[in-house]
């Protein structure tokens, strides 16, 4: 990590670039996979994106398009390996398409289920770990002192969806936190030798990774924020299973289908693509569509139901 030293006071600009595809969205990072890109904020940039944009550049030569600031994160102790110091850390969250990292730059594209693989609720492949992370929350919430259990408990469940509560998909930071909190990941101070499964991060970067993500899955019900990650052309099935990959659910197809008609977000391009059955029409998104408009009808995704 780069930062502009003081004697108590260090200031760092981290960039979550994210992109999306059929398969998982993918955040790009350096240092194996360990951070995101990142660098000091110095008086010679012109503005925080101009600082932000040139240590991206620099460290991942790719450039940045749609940008919009995520957080300021400015706990103490932060970083451990500077602890007389206090970074604060200014986060952006940027969108773009997906590209090969340089060769000759330690950059690479990360999906982000590898590091929160319990936020990918699409199918049942996950079921032994859901049932894994209910297991240890009901344990660590009977450690608790007798006051502390049942609310811990209740937590958990309205949480990680568990006892016939509901998952919701914009709380991917929350359920972070309770896993921090629980000793699970880690990075808590209180870990075990017996983690959950899932990429650590340095620093706090999985921390602020899981609150790009709980923002931008937030976005995708009240703003088409999927135009900034989909190609020029695509059908609309690669369109459903591009906001499916990112919300971690299934949608139902008619429903996602009448939304998008209904919204007139896009318009056909006269062109099909064969996928081995039959030609299937392709899209682009309406240029003269205002951008700001709300995505789902009542602001929100056409989920199926579990």
């Amino acid at each position: 990590m780069q930062t502009l030293a003081s004697d108590t006071l260090a200031v760092e600009l981290v960039a979550v670039l994210a992109a999306a595809d059929s398969q998982a969205p993918s955040v790009l990072t350096i240092q194996g996979g360990l951070t995101f890109p990142a660098g000091p904020f110095v008086m010679a940039h012109r503005s925080l994106q101009a600082g932000l944009r040139g240590w991206v550049e620099a460290q991942t030569h790719h450039p940045l398009g749609y940008l919009e600031q995520l957080y300021t994160f400015a706990d103490r102790g932060r970083h451990a390996d500077a602890p007389e110091m206090r970074t604060i850390s200014i986060s952006y969250l940027g969108l773009t398409l997906a590209g090969d990292a340089p060769p000759d730059l330690d950059a690479s594209w990360r999906s982000w289920y590898e590091y929160f693989p319990w936020e990918d609720r699409r199918d049942d492949s996950n079921a032994a770990l859901f049932a894994d992370i209910a297991a240890r929350l009901r344990a660590w919430a009977q450690s608790q002192t007798r006051g502390l259990r049942e609310r811990q408990w209740q937590r958990c469940c309205a949480l990680f969806g568990l006892e016939n509560d509901i998952w919701d998909e914009e709380r991917t930071l929350p359920r972070y936190e309770l896993l921090y909190e629980a000793g699970l990941v880690p990075e808590s101070p209180i870990a075990g030798p017996d983690l959950l499964p899932g990429r650590s991060m340095l620093y706090d970067h999985r921390r602020i990774l899981a609150t790009a993500m709980t923002r931008l899955r937030a976005k995708l019900k009240y703003r088409p924020v999927i135009y900034e990650l989909m190609p020029a052309s695509f059908s609309l099935l690669q369109l459903q299973q591009a906001v499916e990959a990112l919300a971690g659910r299934r949608l139902h197809k008619q429903n996602f289908r009448r939304l998008i008609a209904q919204q007139d977000l896009v318009e056909e391009t006269g062109a099909s693509t064969q996928t081995g059955g039959r030609p299937a029409k392709l899209y682009r998104f309406r240029r003269g569509v205002e951008m700001e408009r709300a995505l789902a009808t009542g602001g929100r995704l056409p989920l199926m139901k579990a």
